[in-house]
């Protein structure tokens, strides 16, 4: 092992072994190194005269660049977009995230937690937390309604063996006691847990009730009081999309500091909260289970994790950093966000006034759902797949078929005047194929 990675583990010893002990091996074995970049960063603040060594090139005292692409950015100084970034990304972008979360989550108030780490989108996120806490055989808890990228990043790349809970119960809320007996299943064989925890979920689009929240919170701490490590994370791709009664917060400021046992990591990102999904700049933020500032321990995962960036991507886009500072900094930023989220709640409740009645009842239900981007249909009487092809070959409508029963709408890209239509047509090809 590496003497740096030896040294970021004897501190999470010293600080908090249960963090140690949540770590895969190859999270054991991670570390920053003392290399190019970190002898650049010196020469960066000394080297007056000349400074030769980063790998980029330079002209007239700044970056070098063709004109045809600066033209186009011309509002930018080249300073800004053109050389790398720093591996935890720029300092500004992640103290305004910073500044966003704890505006946007009264609940951290008063809490210990890191710095946000720049990474590029929230699935880089998910695949860092994969990377660094699951090993072959480790266990995932997840609801049956899950994104499917899932299994890519924790069971093909990472070997997780994913533990699916029923994401209902019968009366439309939220399965808590679901969650929790697979919970107290997988603590009590395994010693150590993940929970991924996906509000707004994708593909049903469900945040629970701020009891169902805490009544989360409440069997997780209560499985860490048994003694298991959990390390629980919160998927917050579509954080601030909440339509109706439902949470309006994160559960990261929930379980932030919540157990010695508790590791909570919050995923989340400029992608679709901003609306800017070709950007890829999302974010990653770690809470140590303790009541105090536990420096040490936040400054080892996120050694680490740079150390993971280092060694997968190097470093994080310059350009879209930037763009998203000058977003969270323009005196339009909260309004324009506003007009946005209008449009996506009338959407979602459209949905909801052409899907309420009983004109579609003998082809489909509908799950619970009262946020983020989708709703998803429970057929009853034709396969989803099929569906799915005879919308896209007879009708020209693009649908997701789930398993054998759900159908995923995406109403965030279908205009209010549209909807009714577009299940009308879904009905039709429906009967087409009854």
């Amino acid at each position: 092992m590496n003497p740096l990675a030896q040294e970021l583990n004897e501190q999470l010893v010293q600080h908090n072994p249960n963090v140690l002990a949540m770590l895969s091996e190859l999270g054991k074995n991670l570390f920053f190194p003392k290399g190019i970049l970190t002898q650049s960063a010196e020469a960066k603040d000394k080297a007056h005269r000349f400074n030769a060594t980063i790998g980029i090139a330079t002209e007239n005292d700044g970056p070098m660049f063709l004109q045809c692409i600066q033209n186009k950015l011309s509002h930018f100084d080249p300073k800004d977009i053109y050389p790398y970034a720093p591996p935890a990304g720029k300092p500004e972008l992640r103290k305004l995230w910073r500044e966003k979360m704890l505006r946007e989550n009264p609940s951290l108030a008063g809490k210990h937690f890191g710095n946000p780490v720049v990474t590029n989108a929230l699935t880089h996120g998910l695949s860092i937390v994969a990377d660094m806490f699951i090993d072959s055989g480790d266990h995932l808890i997840l609801p049956d309604m899950l994104w499917g990228n899932y299994n890519l990043t924790f069971v093909t790349r990472r070997g997780a063996i994913v533990k699916k809970y029923p994401t209902f119960t019968v009366s439309r809320g939220f399965n808590v006691a679901a969650f929790k007996a697979e919970l107290r299943n997988s603590a009590e064989e395994k010693g150590k847990v993940v929970v991924l925890l996906n509000f707004p979920n994708n593909p049903s689009g469900y945040t629970p009730t701020v009891e169902e929240g805490d009544s989360i919170v409440s069997a997780i701490k209560e499985v860490a009081e048994s003694g298991c490590n959990v390390v629980a994370v919160t998927d917050d791709a579509y954080f601030g999309l909440f339509y109706e009664n439902s949470m309006k917060e994160s559960l990261f400021g929930q379980l932030a500091n919540l157990h010695p046992r508790v590791l909570s990591i919050k995923l989340d990102g400029a992608t679709k909260e901003e609306y800017v999904w070709g950007f890829r700049t999302g974010f990653i933020t770690f809470a140590d289970g303790y009541d105090y500032e536990n420096e040490p321990v936040i400054t080892a995962l996120e050694k680490k994790t740079m150390g993971l960036i280092r060694a997968t991507i190097s470093n994080c886009p310059h350009p879209s950093q930037t763009f998203v500072i000058e977003a969270l900094k323009s005196p339009d930023f909260i309004n324009q966000k506003e007009e946005k989220y209008q449009v996506m709640k009338g959407r979602a409740n459209k949905v909801k006034e052409v899907l309420d009645g009983e004109k579609y009842s003998s082809a489909w239900e509908y799950y619970p759902f009262n946020s983020g981007y989708f709703m998803c249909l429970k057929l009853l009487t034709v396969d989803a797949e099929k569906l799915r092809v005879h919308l896209l070959d007879k009708y020209g409508v693009g649908t997701i078929s789930i398993g054998k029963t759900d159908l995923r709408i995406a109403f965030s890209c279908i205009a209010e005047e549209d909807i009714e239509e577009l299940f009308d047509t879904i009905y039709q090809a429906v009967n087409d194929l009854s």
